[in-house]
């Protein structure tokens, strides 16, 4: 094992074969400081690079439909991250000792962002330097002032009020004003309190539970007609065979129990599609030239949004063949993808090309030449594999 000769940070190159275990801990504490110091100046430099890329829209050049669009496709952070990057390069192009700052590794990206809002040309020295001495925290503070005499408390809980779902964990987040709060508060424990409980059920799931029994109850006020719509993708086998094992998935949600889609069965209108042996839905061929409903249904399943590298719109989309129709292209899944119209005048504009099998890989090459690649969900070949033992139950 090679020794460590020195511990200056700038010398140190941490290597596979390394042992950190055999450091000190001040020399750790050194190297990873000095190790956020470098992350700080090559985001001031990224930050910089993207300023100026906005200003020329230079995103356009690889078929992003903005700013925030390249910085998710080309740099692969979420489209929060790449929303506040865009929203503070923007703003640093007019503020040169902030952007300073940032560039040679003094202030922080969150230092920036907390006050890049209230920061002009008039105020953008002095914040730079007070952002020096100053926490995350305090630069809110500060920012808050900066805005000016803030409203009342309960303007402000009133316009902060909101709902908010997250698809991925399935969680519901709500920020209510306090008398909304403590009315939902009590309306949902009294609820609890009065089902029935086996005395191994947690109170947490029994406010669950009590939650639930409000929309249910709203429901059964409407004489039990329901106006929405659940959609389940499984293989008939799953509804018709009370052995089968194999999952089934809620559409925009996820995989579901075997168990859980007969459940959800039982009340469900079914309509059954023919797939093929590795569960694709529905070949149409040269039969016709639109794609029926059931193919556009299983497509949204597969692409969830538009295929373009990046491209996360779900509501303005077309279906797309990729071989032309009147060019002799089939109307099958494999030669169907989801645009967005955005991206579907791309693929038909002079110097871009769209190839590959859509359930599958697909490649999108821009006239620069950069080669983008574009994949199905993973949920879409996973419906009809055995589910895990998490999804039991």
């Amino acid at each position: 094992m090679d020794t460590i000769t020195s511990t200056a940070t700038d010398e140190f190159e941490l290597t596979p074969d390394v042992d950190l275990g055999t450091l000190p801990t001040e020399t750790i504490l050194g190297l990873a400081a000095a190790s956020s110091g470098r992350i700080t100046r090559e985001v001031g430099r990224f930050v910089r690079f993207t300023g100026e890329l906005a200003k020329r829209e230079g995103w356009r050049a690889e078929g992003a439909t903005s700013m925030e669009a390249w910085i998710v496709e080309r740099c692969g952070v979420s489209l929060a991250s790449a929303r506040s990057f865009a929203h503070v390069a923007e703003r640093l192009n007019e503020l040169p000792h902030l952007a300073a700052g940032l560039s040679s590794g003094e202030l922080t990206f969150d230092k920036v962002r907390a006050v890049a809002d209230v920061a002009s040309p008039r105020n953008d020295q002095e914040l730079a330097e007070q952002a020096k001495d100053c926490t995350v925290r305090q630069l809110h503070e500060v920012a808050r002032t900066e805005r000016g005499v803030p409203r009342s408390r309960a303007e402000t809980d009133y316009e902060a009020r909101s709902v908010r779902f997250n698809d991925t964990f399935r969680t519901v987040t709500a920020q209510l004003p306090p008398e909304s709060y403590a009315e939902v508060k009590s309306c949902l424990e009294t609820r609890a309190r009065a089902l029935p409980s086996d005395g191994e059920t947690r109170w947490d799931q029994r406010v669950c539970d009590s939650y639930l029994e409000v929309f249910r109850a709203d429901l059964e006020a409407r004489g039990g007609a329901s106006p929405h719509v659940v959609v389940v993708h499984a293989a008939l086998e799953t509804v018709t065979d009370e052995s089968s094992e194999l999952a089934g998935e809620l559409e925009h949600e996820g995989l579901i129990s075997a168990g859980t889609v007969r459940r959800l069965a039982c009340d469900a209108t079914l309509i059954v599609a023919i797939d093929d042996d590795v569960g694709h839905t529905m070949y149409e061929g040269r039969a016709r030239r639109f794609p029926t409903d059931s193919q556009r249904r299983e497509i949204m399943r597969r692409d969830r949004h538009c295929r373009f590298p990046g491209c996360t719109n779900v509501t303005f989309t077309n279906v797309h063949h990729i071989v032309l129709w009147k060019s002799g292209g089939p109307t099958d899944l494999d030669n169907l993808a989801l645009l967005c119209q955005h991206h579907h005048h791309r693929v038909h504009s002079s110097g871009w090309s769209l190839t590959g099998n859509a359930n599958e890989e697909l490649l999108f090459v821009a006239p620069t030449g950069r080669v983008m690649t574009s994949r199905p969900s993973p949920l879409w070949t996973t419906a009809s594999a055995s589910p895990p033992s998490a999804l039991e139950g």
